[in-house]
């Protein structure tokens, strides 16, 4: 399960872009925090510790605990804006939620057991198709990552949502079903060799006729 962050914030007496250059001149962040049917609440966070945060790889699926305006805020990070050249980031949105709120958010894939798969063993490539799952989830029960094992899969196998381990209560908010996954697919060596020698018995049998 993800921890929650904690972040400490001040709230913005002024808005608008000039107010805006002047807190990242400081090395502060704007940003804004909204929903759960109350007003917006305009704040500023320090910059390095944001950058900390987001390096973690998993802020945006991280409940974050705004500190510092008066009373503990619940949020989720929805949105980062950076810089097109420097990637600093320029301004934040975070949704306030409730403890056991249900979320949107995507959790990121990963893959286990690579060694236990006689298909890889052989040769095969893995072939990711979903490299994140966008869950429905419990805010107090979001997940860091899913973990999928590779385990006894042949080259040709395919892993489909419905083989998935998901938190309790949580699912995959997805148009399809059952969706694959990811694939283990044959090297395009192999392929290309048997295409190759398929077209020489094609060129083969032409030439005995």
């Amino acid at each position: 399960m993800s921890e929650a962050l904690t972040l400490s914030a001040e709230t913005r007496e002024r808005a608008g872009k000039g107010a805006s250059r002047a807190m990242r001149l400081q090395g502060r962040v704007p940003a804004v925090v909204y929903g759960n049917k109350q007003e917006p609440l305009s704040i500023h966070v320090e910059e390095k510790v944001l950058v900390k945060m987001l390096n973690t790889g998993h802020f945006m699926n991280s409940v974050v605990m705004i500190e510092g305006t008066g009373e503990q805020i619940r949020t989720l990070p929805k949105d980062v804006q950076f810089h097109p050249v420097t990637d600093r980031p320029l301004h934040v949105d975070f949704l306030r939620i409730g403890e056991h709120t249900s979320v949107h958010v995507n959790v990121p894939v990963v893959f286990t057991d690579e060694e236990k798969s006689p298909g890889i063993k052989r040769g095969g490539v893995l072939n990711v198709v979903a490299h994140e799952l966008e869950l429905i989830v419990d805010a107090a029960e979001i997940p860091d990552e899913i973990s999928i094992s590779l385990e006894g899969l042949e080259v040709g196998s395919s892993i489909h949502i419905s083989q998935v381990t998901l938190p309790a209560g949580a699912k995959v908010n997805h148009a399809e079903t059952d969706f694959t996954v990811a694939t283990i697919v044959a090297p395009s060596a192999l392929k290309s060799s048997e295409g190759d020698s398929e077209t020489a018995e094609g060129a083969g049998e032409e030439a005995s006729e």
